[in-house]
């Protein structure tokens, strides 16, 4: 029942007309109050209104003057009330942004107790103990929560699957979606929709992991699969960190991965020009399949241009790329260099 909620109506209606008086300070914060609290008992305006309507239209008959003054008076009454009602909505959704930005803090940050976190998840659509996968979308510039490229790939994704325990939100400017790790055509989905969004930004998606530490474990995979891309200059619109794995492998011991870059490309430090442009070749090279002609076209050079600085590097180096028995350390290294940002970065 909401006639609580009409309290005291009839009678300001009555005095209202009767005088043709504005309604009064302590009237109108009446209603809003009113108002208010039907907003925080969850209902709807719609049918308040209508009920403050009829109301009105019953004791219709008791005005002297049932005229401009009792029309104003409802006009008052109802649009005090309705501000109230919108007022205390405008604030639990504040409150809501609030505890869902606290919320999505936490759960990629592990700061919160596992237990208490899944309790909170089950709230935004979120069932912790499955296993779940995130990817991470970046563009040309910082979307927030709520901003027209998030809605749109929201709405995409909401058309596409409707309700499927999937979490869309922001971090750090870049997108993020959280989904099951058995729902396989969410994510790359997902993927699509952000790439057209941001005008062809980069999507990482991490490896699916169980419980509430695995949407962390899965959020920092992809965001490494962005730092990889960026260092290696990897231009592949979808990431998947399941095909990189082993650049973390690689660089898991970082000091034996820097001396193997320093012992076995240290010497193109001496060439005129210094180490760039052959490292910058090597790199064509070995991304070309090893295929002289491909990684010759990459770097805009003739074919034999490219030959003389494969020899100089075999000369330099005591490594010929050429040689299949030398190729792996070569390109190990090669790799290497790029994540260690070298000879940029001297570890």
């Amino acid at each position: 029942m909401t006639d609580e909620y009409l309290v005291g109506y009839e009678q300001i209606l009555t005095e209202a007309a009767a005088t043709g008086r504005r309604l009064t300070r302590d009237e109108l914060d009446s209603r809003r109050a009113l108002g208010e609290r039907a907003a925080d008992a969850g209902h709807g305006l719609r049918l308040l209104v209508s009920e403050h309507l009829a109301a009105a239209r019953a004791i219709w008959p008791r005005f002297s003057s049932p005229t401009n003054s009792a029309l104003a008076a409802v006009h008052q009454a109802i649009d005090a009330f309705a501000e109230g009602y919108e007022r205390a909505q405008r604030l639990a959704v504040r409150h809501e942004e609030a505890a869902r930005r606290e919320f999505i803090d936490d759960l990629l940050h592990g700061r919160s107790d596992l237990g208490r976190l899944a309790e909170r998840a089950e709230r935004f659509g979120l069932r912790l103990s499955h296993a779940h996968a995130v990817a991470v979308a970046r563009g040309a510039t910082s979307y927030e929560e709520g901003s027209g490229v998030s809605r749109q790939v929201e709405q995409a994704l909401m058309t596409r699957f409707g309700n499927r325990d999937v979490l869309l939100t922001t971090k750090d400017g870049r997108l993020l979606c959280i989904a099951p790790g058995n729902e396989d055509e969410v994510l790359p989905y997902f993927a699509k929709q952000a790439h057209a969004a941001t005008d062809g930004g980069q999507v990482a998606i991490g490896r699916s992991h169980p419980g509430p530490g695995g949407v962390v474990q899965s959020y920092e995979e992809a965001l490494n699969a962005l730092d990889l891309a960026g260092r290696l200059g990897l231009d592949d619109p979808v990431l998947r960190a399941v095909d990189l794995l082993v650049y973390p492998v690689l660089t898991r011991d970082r000091q034996a991965m820097a001396d193997l870059v320093h012992d076995t490309l240290g010497p193109l430090t001496t060439a005129r020009g210094g180490a760039g442009p052959l490292l910058e070749t090597l790199t064509a090279y070995f991304d070309a399949g090893c295929v002289a002609a491909e990684a010759a076209r990459r770097l805009s050079l003739s074919v034999r241009a490219l030959t003389y600085r494969l020899e100089r590097i075999h000369h330099l180096t005591g490594a010929d790329p050429t040689d299949p028995a030398h190729r792996y350390m070569l390109q190990t290294a090669t790799i290497g260099a790029r994540l260690l940002d070298w000879p940029t970065q001297e570890d």
